[in-house]
């Protein structure tokens, strides 16, 4: 089955497209890569997505029509990606959305909203969406992310040692996998979002990351400010747990320097880039790790990389490029798999990484122009992912 996973991650940046062949051989999911095609989204659409975003207030009728243009993005690059990466043959669709509320408190996380409404993708593709993957697992109870983690649990187990599996998107999360013991997920913290926040506010919006991490190898870590956001409480609540631009975002950052007192631009740039670094390494020691496989937007930061590096020290440290999965297309490639999945009535979840009370098959189907036939009852669950390299 070709399948196209569609992702936009918490950076709202862009929307990516990941297509992969996709075969269940017994209890193993096989994953061929078939590719990535991006686009960025147009300008206009971006500033009134931000304008939206917490803490900022919106309306009913911004919100609609952010779920109409997103969906049509969306849709834009699913008929790209078709094109291109399918030769016009993709059989299904599975879109993450743009998540633009994740409604966590007290430890729990009441709801989730993801806007992109999967009508226009099924509408101008023709093919079959799996959209709204998130919901089914908050209303088991679970945390609705990482939903990565059933599919690192697949791949990596096996491996020796403890391995976990991280994406440092606007957000971080790890999958810890090992031998011993049930898998386990959670946000970490932040990885790009302060750093963008930061980036944006200091340079009045004429940038909106930090490059290369330029900004922050110029700077010097600021060690009151980094003290002062590493007493979040957030860090300190046991797994699983999620998080999001609705904690971490400019607003949280302005109240913490002006705390502070003045700091240098590129100096609060290094500093909140040592805070992603602190916070995935304190992470990944308390789960006893003995590997890192980080895949997403952060690991084109050579700044932040060498940070991470520095405080995870012994632990080895690589990307997912190294075990088949591209790095930029990892968490498209893993919505491609959990539509492929839901596709054949097989759940998505891992209760030990979400909190949820069972697994779940995730997400709400729209049929593409032929239909959509439901699979057929009783097919086992998987237990491992491999990728093929052609």
């Amino acid at each position: 089955m070709r399948v196209i996973g569609l992702m936009s991650g918490t950076s709202h940046d862009a929307v990516d497209a990941a297509a992969a062949d996709l075969v269940l051989d017994g209890d193993t999911v096989v994953l061929a890569p078939l590719g990535l095609v991006s686009e960025a989204y147009p300008e206009a659409l971006r500033s009134a997505l931000s304008a939206a975003l917490p803490p900022a207030a919106t309306t009913m009728r911004e919100v609609c029509a952010l779920d109409t243009r997103i969906g049509q993005a969306f849709a834009a690059l699913a008929v790209r990606a078709d094109r291109e990466l399918c030769e016009g043959r993709a059989d299904l669709i599975g879109s993450h959305g743009q998540t633009v509320y994740h409604w966590a408190e007290g430890g729990r996380v009441h709801g989730t909203l993801q806007l992109g409404g999967p009508a226009w993708i099924a509408e101008a593709t023709g093919c079959p969406v799996v959209s709204d993957l998130r919901t089914r697992d908050v209303a088991a109870g679970g945390q609705g992310a990482p939903l990565v983690s059933l599919v690192d649990t697949l791949w990596l187990r096996g491996r020796p040692g403890v391995c976990a599996a991280l994406n440092l998107g606007g957000i971080a999360n790890i999958t810890v996998v090992s031998g011993a013991g049930d898998p386990l997920a959670f946000d970490t913290g932040p990885a790009n979002a302060l750093i963008d926040a930061a980036v944006g506010d200091l340079t009045d919006g004429r940038l909106d990351h930090d490059a290369d991490g330029v900004m922050a190898a110029r700077g010097t870590v600021h060690e009151p400010l980094l003290e002062r956001l590493l007493a979040e409480p957030y860090y300190a609540l046991p797994a699983p747990k999620t998080t999001g631009k609705e904690l971490f975002h400019a607003s949280y950052l302005r109240a913490a320097l002006a705390a502070t007192g003045p700091v240098p631009d590129d100096d609060v740039v290094a500093t909140v880039t040592e805070l992603t670094a602190r916070t995935v390494a304190d992470a990944v020691r308390k789960v006893h790790a003995t590997e890192v496989i980080a895949s997403g937007g952060g690991t084109r930061n050579p700044t932040l990389m060498g940070a991470l590096r520095r405080e995870l020290g012994p632990i080895a440290l690589r990307t997912s490029d190294d075990l088949g999965l591209p790095a930029a297309a990892k968490e498209a490639y893993a919505f491609a798999v959990l539509a492929f999945l839901t596709a054949h009535g097989l759940a998505g979840t891992v209760p030990s990484c979400t909190g949820a009370r069972h697994a779940g098959v995730l997400g709400s189907i729209t049929p593409g122009r032929r239909g959509f036939g439901l699979p057929a009852p009783g097919r086992p669950a998987p237990t491992r992912l491999e990728i093929f390299r052609r």
